[in-house]
């Protein structure tokens, strides 16, 4: 078996984790502390291809394959999380209902915007939908040839800075999953508001607000597919987004189990540097176990989704274990540090803060659980089934 990166793949990763050194660690803390988007940095993201990783090379993107976005966003979620998940919401999560469900002439529409700048963002969760897409209530009336939209999104990622929106809608909540429908709107239609920033616990330096859609004329041309294919639209992109979501988790637990190390050798117990300490050698090997299999969980439903392999089962554990292990990991870190880890003078009280949303966003770890249970009870289990079709 082969386990080393292409020349290409850790040449982005090298890429990937030396901006995140020079141009995020350093000032994360900064962000954090003052809720700050740093719009000048997602600048500089921006013109290296980060912001775009997900654009296909037909329409004028890198063509990265998904192994390479998934290692561009552990790399910057070790220097950042919030702006990791800028990233990911953007040219990943937004982004794949129009690589799943547009056409031609859609794709063009979004990633030229795309590339040109814009921010993106996926409309789905509502003050009373989380978990269960299909009590959405935001609604998509069709009026000639176009859909008037009404609704209110929440805890939508980029929303103060994206200028276009994949937007989850239903014709009529009694049709269930045959009304669901997904458009692409643009942020400066006529009825598209942002409602309040949310302060959050953690990723503080991303974006979070309420979406509002008021009498919003969307052109009949701006949805994807035909009315009532939203759900499976839908389904395949949280599959599809939940692998980066798992990298990112392995970004925050490698820096966790990096910073743990460092300060262990560095500090001074019982006339010896508490690395020396079995009870911390034991918590150290724990951490370094957890972002382990968590990498090598993720790479292999990359490698899946690269190749047409069976994916789905894979993302979904993938996503569940790097997520509760970027929690333990973070957890175990501020211990590590004692007293000195719940101040903010360290940054492992960050990674903790962090860490939270990644067993929630996408699909908490419950949810996974019950999507995973579900995919072996109709498919098996087969562990080297690595070449069948999804």
């Amino acid at each position: 078996m082969e386990f080393r990166l292409s020349e290409q793949q850790e040449m982005i990763r090298q890429m990937a984790a030396d901006f995140a050194a020079n141009e995020i660690v350093p000032y994360c803390a900064d962000w954090d502390h003052r809720r700050e988007v740093p719009l000048g940095t997602l600048a500089k993201m921006q013109e290296l291809g980060f912001m775009t990783i997900g654009v296909p090379l037909e329409y004028g993107g890198d063509g990265l394959d998904n192994t390479s976005q998934c290692l561009v966003c552990e790399e910057i979620a070790k220097g950042d999380a919030g702006m990791a998940t800028t990233i990911v919401a953007s040219t990943i999560l937004a982004s794949a209902p129009i690589l799943v469900g547009a056409n031609h002439e859609q794709k063009k529409w979004w990633y030229g915007r795309h590339l040109d700048g814009a921010v993106c963002g996926f409309c789905l969760t509502e003050p009373s939908a989380g978990s269960d897409a299909l009590s959405i209530s935001t609604r998509c009336i069709k009026d000639g040839d176009h859909y008037i939209i009404n609704g209110t999104k929440q805890f939508i990622t980029n929303g103060g800075i994206a200028m276009q929106f994949s937007v989850m809608a239903t014709l009529d909540q009694q049709l269930g999953n045959k009304g669901i429908c997904a458009f692409m709107v643009d942020r400066n239609w006529p009825g598209v508001s942002i409602g309040k920033e949310e302060d959050k616990l953690g990723i503080r330096s991303s974006s979070t607000t309420q979406v509002i859609f008021e009498d919003v004329r969307v052109p009949a041309s701006m949805m994807l597919g035909k009315e009532g294919d939203g759900l499976g639209i839908l389904m395949e992109t949280l599959d599809l987004s939940r692998t980066a979501v798992a990298a990112m988790a392995t970004g925050i637990a490698t820096a966790a189990l990096e910073a743990a190390i460092s300060y262990a050798n560095q500090r001074q117990q019982f006339g010896q540097p508490i690395a020396a300490l079995q009870a911390i050698q034991f918590m150290l090997a724990d951490m370094a176990v957890r972002a382990e299999t968590s990498r090598l969980l993720y790479l292999k439903a990359a490698y899946l989704q690269d190749v047409g392999g069976k994916y789905k089962t894979l993302s979904s554990m993938a996503k569940l274990h790097a997520g509760d292990s970027a929690m333990q990991n973070a957890i175990d870190a501020v211990q590590v540090f004692g007293g000195y880890g719940y101040t903010k003078n360290y940054p492992v009280e960050k990674y903790m803060r962090d860490a939270k949303i990644m067993q929630i966003v996408e699909g908490t770890a419950q949810v996974q659980r019950i999507v995973i249970g579900k995919y072996l009870s109709q498919d098996g289990y087969t562990a080297f089934d690595q070449n069948s079709k999804i």
